[in-house]
């Protein structure tokens, strides 16, 4: 097959995908498109590639993003004012600092057990992990074979799609943040990931950890907003 061919197949094929796409309230994976569609990966995913460079280049509302191991259409971020206002949202659904601390934590140490996350920062988190879990941003993996079992934690797909991510090597590097910051443009808690990142892992399993912290919903008083990552609105 030429590439004159495979580049006018993928074009036939952007119509549906993009019916799809418009349609979901959740990334769709390659490999629904293939089942549904009853074509070739690789013709999908040339076919997703060229909308989301013609999305990406023309003054358009909305743009294609590969992100969560999956594809959707989202309105573009300088929009999110906008938006809204339009949707009348005062408030923007923030996770506290000591929760961004916690699910840096997991991301890059997972997995991980809550009495190694607890002496990583010092306090107990357990109220932080539940939060977490509420959110669908951290699940179980396992249980540790150590005295207690205590269970392992990791990110879920929720929190790829949460944070923009296709996949966890999308992660900054330590080094990338060190950038950032070293240029003033890393948000506070970023600033813990190298440390997070490289440290050895806690050598034992604490039977008591120290004092609970209180988790809070949002940072609140004159503290700074949290520095969480700003999502653009999707499709719901």
């Amino acid at each position: 097959m030429t590439d004159d061919v495979r580049d006018d197949a993928a074009e036939r094929l952007q119509p549906a995908l993009e019916a799809v796409l418009f349609s979901s309230g959740k990334p769709v994976p390659v490999e629904s498109f293939v089942e549904m569609l009853e074509v070739d990966a690789a013709t999908v995913e040339r076919a997703l590639h060229a909308m989301a460079e013609r999305t990406n280049a023309e003054i358009r509302g909305i743009r294609l993003e590969a992100v969560g191991g999956g594809w959707r259409f989202v309105t573009r971020p300088e929009f999110d004012g906008l938006l809204r206002r339009y949707f009348e949202v005062s408030e923007r659904s923030r996770l506290s600092l000591a929760a961004l601390e916690t699910l840096a934590i997991i991301a890059y140490r997972q997995p991980i057990t809550a009495p190694e996350i607890s002496e990583l920062r010092g306090v107990n988190s357990s109220a932080v992990l539940k939060t977490l879990f509420d959110k669908k941003l951290i699940t179980t993996a396992g249980k540790k074979p150590v005295v207690g079992t205590p269970f392992f934690y990791r990110t879920t797909k929720e929190f790829l799609v949460r944070f923009g991510l296709n996949d966890l090597a999308e992660l900054p590097k330590p080094e990338e943040i060190d950038e950032d910051l070293a240029e003033g443009e890393g948000p506070a808690p970023l600033a813990l990931v190298p440390r997070i990142a490289e440290d050895p892992a806690p050598a034992g399993e604490a039977s008591a950890g120290p004092p609970p912290e209180p988790e809070p919903d949002s940072v609140e008083g004159g503290s700074s907003p949290s520095p969480e990552p700003t999502e653009p609105v999707g499709r719901s």
